[in-house]
């Protein structure tokens, strides 16, 4: 595990990188981030709904990739960067409203790859979706998608 120093600076870089973008349109907040654990939360919105008016699949895959992405990169700070390979998420009760609260910790972190499970429940602390993220271990990102990565 990286010293708490590099941990904490990681975790800004997240923090602020998150703070835009669609994670930041999805109104995601971290309650906690550290290398064994993730927890963030999102308030249920009209604009996060599918057409029957229930959360849509991709809200779930989204902060399951989210949660999972960030304790990864946590875990292997100062050693890379880390890229999802397979995001396997499975819708377990619909939602209408409140907060979805995500929970994300580890199942195998190795040398070259890690398994993450993020288990997402409703205001009702019933679990709702549950899924895996499994991360590719990489030295950089910077040449994906022929550009320089950006936390």
């Amino acid at each position: 595990m990286p010293d708490p120093d590099t941990v904490a600076t990681i975790a800004e870089q997240y923090r602020e990188a998150m703070s835009r973008g669609f994670i930041a349109l999805m109104g995601t907040r971290f309650v906690r981030a550290d290398p064994d654990r993730v927890e963030l939360e999102l308030d249920v919105t009209p604009e996060l709904h599918q057409p029957y008016g229930i959360v849509h699949g991709g809200v779930f895959s989204s902060i399951v990739e989210t949660a999972a992405s960030m304790g990864a990169g946590l875990w292997f700070a100062g050693r890379g960067d880390v890229v999802g390979l397979q995001n396997t998420t499975h819708f377990l009760r619909a939602v209408r409203d409140g907060t979805l609260r995500a929970v994300a910790t580890p199942v195998h972190r190795g040398r070259t790859q890690q398994l993450w499970l993020v288990e997402v429940t409703d205001a009702s602390d019933r679990l709702v979706a549950r899924g895996e993220l499994r991360l590719a271990n990489i030295e950089s990102a910077d040449r994906l998608a022929g550009g320089p990565s950006t936390p």
